[in-house]
């Protein structure tokens, strides 16, 4: 009997052990928490105007509390202004530290807002924005306010949940569960507390591509609240990110906010019972470097090309915080180095020291980075949509920005606010139908029409290549882009229309920051500001970035003010009417009306000097081979490289005595190394081929795990098969070195 009440006692004691624990790590992280909501200064200024402004009905003037459409919902100012309102009440520096007014002042607000169940048409703002808002007020002041207020609070707060409608997979179901999770620490429930944070640590995981069973084409995908299933949104096996179904890269705007909200509760719950696995945390940081920070302009500014349709928002391409990098250090050693690096250079404004060649082949998206510059090329295939929808009519004209974009960066706010006044027919990189105006916005997102679409890339160099059809124009091209060290090259061939309409190659649209500079003819001079063409061009210079012309060249050069307004391409009602004007420099290369089998040669030299460009060391060390419909190649000398695209089978002559056959479609890299060696990078853009066949017109025997080399002796030339990656990671690179 004595034996059983002991171990009646020490199950009781052991039992009352584990609550008390979790009931500690509960109030731990709550205060954590708490103290993050509190970082904000308080503004006393601002805190005397919201208490003098409130009307005896709970709201504030300026506040458009009729419109809950999915354009409008100022209601969202009403919880900020709460949210105020209760750090001044909560803040001993504040002289409304716990005074009367601001707590009544809240409660007068709170009692408007149950009292109304403000609903928007948007269902972000009900299950998200005001979801967050309210938990938010609850967690600074909730244990303050009348009971009756917050539990009529309850009820909105918890449409925050993960069986909610807009907690799919992905982006979405990881804030909607932080919310949820914040809501059971303000009630103390540690119980759905621990579950909601192993949902939220549970949602690190690889989403294998929608079409990867039978492709995309145009079958129905259920999209919304109806589809429960990963369907290819989420981390991909690139480390990119898809918030939808629909294969567009949205790793700088949801997966953006995905990262920030895992890292936050990693943060939350560190040195916790309910602390994340490092099996956990390793992905993400994988995801956090190599997907958001080679995806951004050296880690630290938002690459241009890579948003969607926030590019029409104002401030969108403002630098990045360090705060979720700094979060990162607190939770792991893993890659602690190249995360800190990442604080340096978003704090202190170090250089990355980090050089690079991306392609997210889930994503059709590539990047490439030295020191002193950063560069990206947009594309899309059947595996993709070129472009995200304009929900809630933002990105009014977003038609054309993936055809091969091509965004130039070296200081990272080259674009910066140049949205409203931009010309997007003629953006960077791309070969567009010049028309009399764009499309609706229900035409923006195309699923696209050509499968060879990729690029091949030893992480260091890269080619990216794009058989380009328009979606929107009756328009072909063949595009490719050579990635080196000090410049890259970009070729078209095969440029063709049906329409009596111009079509033009854009070099670059930027902020104009400088003096432009061309030559032509042996002569160099500073062009006066306005729209003209120039005939035989050599080279242009502007901005610390050189384009180079192999040949001499006609240019269409525009260096003046363009005039906007962010209204046009943003109907959201906070977005600012008035008319913005800003100085722009345009470089693009008139191709005529109806053009037939055209084609363009140029070498972008991102980070040079008009005395560099007069030494033509680009031009001297890059030779275009081929600038075919089917082949485009280039050599680089200095390099001691070939970069080519096959878009069908053929052959290229590299030197005297070296020839490159590929056998099937592909994209190719040879570099010679020391000691006679060869390092060879393949690709299938088609994503279909099980092997890469190429013959060299030299002697190599050799054999590794995923290639053969051997020398046929009556063809002279080397047989070389390389087995190609299948399954998730079609269409990514592979690299051998014989």
């Amino acid at each position: 009997m004595k034996n059983r009440t002991y171990l009646l006692l020490g199950i009781f004691f052991m039992v009352f052990i584990g609550n008390s624990n979790a009931q500690s790590d509960i109030e731990k992280i709550k205060k954590r928490v708490v103290a993050e909501l509190m970082k904000l200064e308080v503004d006393d200024s601002r805190v005397a105007k919201l208490l003098e402004t409130i009307k005896e009905d709970g709201t504030w003037p300026g506040i458009n509390y009729e419109d809950v459409s999915r354009t409008g919902f100022e209601h969202r100012n009403h919880y900020a202004n709460m949210i105020v309102l209760a750090r001044a009440y909560k803040t001993k520096s504040s002289k409304y530290f716990k005074k009367k007014k601001a707590k009544e002042t809240i409660e007068l607000a709170l009692k408007n807002w149950v009292d109304n169940d403000y609903f928007c048409d948007n269902w972000w703002h009900n299950q998200i924005g005001t979801t967050n808002g309210l938990v938010s007020l609850m967690l600074i002041i909730g244990d303050e306010l009348n009971k009756d207020l917050v539990e009529k609070a309850q009820p909105i707060i918890g449409r925050a949940n993960v069986d909610a409608p807009g907690a799919r997979p992905g982006g979405d179901r990881i804030k909607i569960s932080g919310i949820q999770a914040k809501n059971m620490l303000f009630l103390g429930d540690d119980e759905t507390f621990n579950k909601v944070v192993r949902i939220i640590e549970g949602e690190i995981k690889f989403s294998e591509w929608v079409g990867a069973k039978y492709g995309y084409g145009f079958r129905h995908i259920p999209t919304g609240f109806s589809n429960r299933e990963m369907g290819g949104r989420g981390i991909q096996y690139d480390n990119s990110f898809h918030h939808r179904v629909d294969g567009v890269n949205n790793t700088l705007s949801y997966g953006l906010g995905y990262a920030d909200a895992f890292v936050e509760w990693a943060v939350y719950t560190s040195g916790t019972q309910f602390s994340f696995s490092e099996e956990k945390l390793e992905p993400l940081i994988d995801y956090f470097l190599d997907g958001i920070c080679k995806t951004a302009v050296f880690g630290k500014y938002p690459d241009a090309g890579a948003k969607n349709r926030s590019i029409s928002r104002e401030g969108t391409l403002h630098v990045y915080s360090a705060k979720t990098a700094e979060k990162l250090l607190l939770t792991s050693d893993y890659r602690k180095d190249e995360i800190q690096e990442i604080v340096d250079i978003r704090n202190k404004g170090i250089l990355p020291t980090t050089s690079h060649a991306t392609y997210y082949w889930h994503s059709e998206h590539f990047t490439f980075q030295r020191p002193d510059f950063f560069t990206s090329v947009r594309l899309y295939s059947t595996r993709t949509h070129n472009m995200e929808q304009p929900y809630n009519s933002e990105g009014l004209f977003n038609h054309h920005r993936g055809d091969g974009t091509n965004h130039i960066s070296r200081t990272g706010d080259e674009y910066y606010d140049i949205a409203p006044v931009f010309d997007y027919q003629k953006i960077p990189g791309t070969t567009v139908l010049q028309k009399p105006e764009l499309p609706a916005p229900n035409e923006i997102q195309k699923l696209g029409i050509t499968d060879f679409v990729g690029a091949a890339t030893d992480g260091k160099y890269g080619t990216a290549a794009f058989d380009f059809r328009s979606p929107h124009d009756p328009l072909i091209t063949r595009k490719a882009w050579f990635f080196f060290d000090e410049e890259y090259v970009c070729l078209g061939a095969g440029i063709s229309c049906k329409t009596n309409l111009p079509v033009v190659t854009t070099l670059n649209q930027c902020l104009l920051r400088d003096d432009v500079t061309i030559s032509s003819e042996s002569k160099k001079w500073v062009i006066s500001k306005g729209e003209k063409e120039f005939e035989k061009v050599d080279w242009v210079f502007q901005d610390g970035i050189g384009y180079v012309f192999p040949k001499p060249t006609s240019v269409n050069i525009k260096n003046s003010a363009s005039k906007g307004s962010w209204w046009l391409i943003n109907k959201q009602t906070d977005s600012p009417k008035d008319e913005v004007e800003l100085d722009v420099f345009k470089l693009w290369l008139n191709h005529g009306e109806s053009p037939s089998e055209e084609m363009y040669e140029y070498i972008v030299v991102p980070a040079t000097s008009i005395e560099k460009l007069e030494q033509n060391t680009s031009k001297s060390n890059v030779e275009v081979l081929l600038n075919t419909p089917e082949i485009q190649a280039v050599k680089h000398s200095g390099l001691k490289m070939c970069q080519a695209v096959f878009y069908k089978a053929g052959e290229v002559q590299i030197i005297d005595n070296l020839k490159l056959s590929c056998q099937t479609p592909g994209i190719v890299i040879l570099q010679a190394q020391a000691s006679d060696g060869m390092k060879i990078t393949v690709s299938d853009p088609n994503r279909e081929l099980g092997k890469m066949l190429l013959s060299l017109s030299i002697k190599i025997e050799k054999q590794g795990d995923n290639f053969t080399a051997v020398w046929n002796e009556k063809e002279k030339v080397s047989e070389i098969t390389i087995d190609l990656p299948k399954g998730n990671y079609a269409g990514k690179s592979v690299t051998i070195e014989l």
